[in-house]
């Protein structure tokens, strides 16, 4: 049984504006809903093919500020969100979530100094205990991004998440998959844009991709990510040589 948060997502058009540059992203104009199977589903796809958008639409739609945080966080330093999360619609499960996170590796500055504005207003002992024990911004990039996971993310959670890996070393992306299996396992729901390949091989994760300008259902091992990955590891000297002339 489906036990997902989210299990549908449609677009209704009539919300958006003729001249909109929504109208353009192919990969948008899917006319069946997108039903969420796995408690993990990954987006893939080209630069500009639309996974991100969607994304934040649907972590507008649901209630999160759209530059990240919890459901709590309500700032915005520019607004550059669409307006797709006036059109989302959603089939939502049985049960609710106790919590949740949207997480932009993009805007994870801001949100980083908003948690410090939030400090005043939460006891020490609490706040300390959400990031690792010491502020986010005295921490690197990607260890405030795991601090942030293992502080607040729980089983009861939905989590959207948008190119984590930006921030995480190849260690700490093995790190973040073994805890969004943990997690899954417990009964929180991720969403997430990715371009990594160790996060996109979670075992039973569902994928979509965004390129060929249409949303389809992908297998690991046809995803671009992995391919190039592959192909570049197996025949390294072969693709430079390509790409950089014979002075390699």
């Amino acid at each position: 049984m489906n036990q997902n948060f989210i299990r549908e997502v449609s677009i209704n058009w009539d919300r958006i504006d003729a001249d909109s540059y929504l109208w353009d992203i192919s990969a948008l104009q899917f006319t069946e809903p997108v039903v969420f199977e796995s408690p993990v589903t990954y987006f893939v796809g080209e630069n500009g093919s639309g996974k991100s958008t969607l994304l934040e639409g649907i972590a507008a739609a649901y209630g999160f500020n759209p530059e990240g945080g919890s459901m709590n966080y309500r700032f915005s330093t520019y607004d550059s969100h669409s307006e797709l999360y006036q059109a989302v619609r959603f089939v939502k499960g049985v049960r609710r979530p106790a919590e949740g996170y949207f997480l932009r590796a993009e805007s994870f500055y801001n949100v980083a100094s908003m948690a410090e504005e939030y400090r005043d207003h939460t006891p020490k002992e609490i706040y300390y205990a959400r990031y690792g024990g010491k502020s986010l911004h005295q921490q690197s990039h990607g260890e405030s991004f795991m601090a942030l996971i293992h502080g607040n993310f729980s089983g009861s959670g939905l989590y959207l998440l948008d190119e984590p890996e930006a921030a995480l070393s190849p260690q700490r992306q093995l790190t973040l998959l073994i805890e969004i299996d943990r997690l899954a396992r417990s009964g929180a729901q991720f969403i997430i844009a990715s371009h990594s390949p160790i996060l996109l091989g979670l075992p039973g994760a569902g994928i979509l991709s965004f390129d060929e300008g249409v949303l389809h259902p992908c297998e690991y091992l046809e995803t671009e990510s992995y391919q190039v990955m592959e192909m570049f590891i197996n025949n390294r000297e072969y693709f430079l040589k390509q790409l950089l002339g014979e002075r390699i």
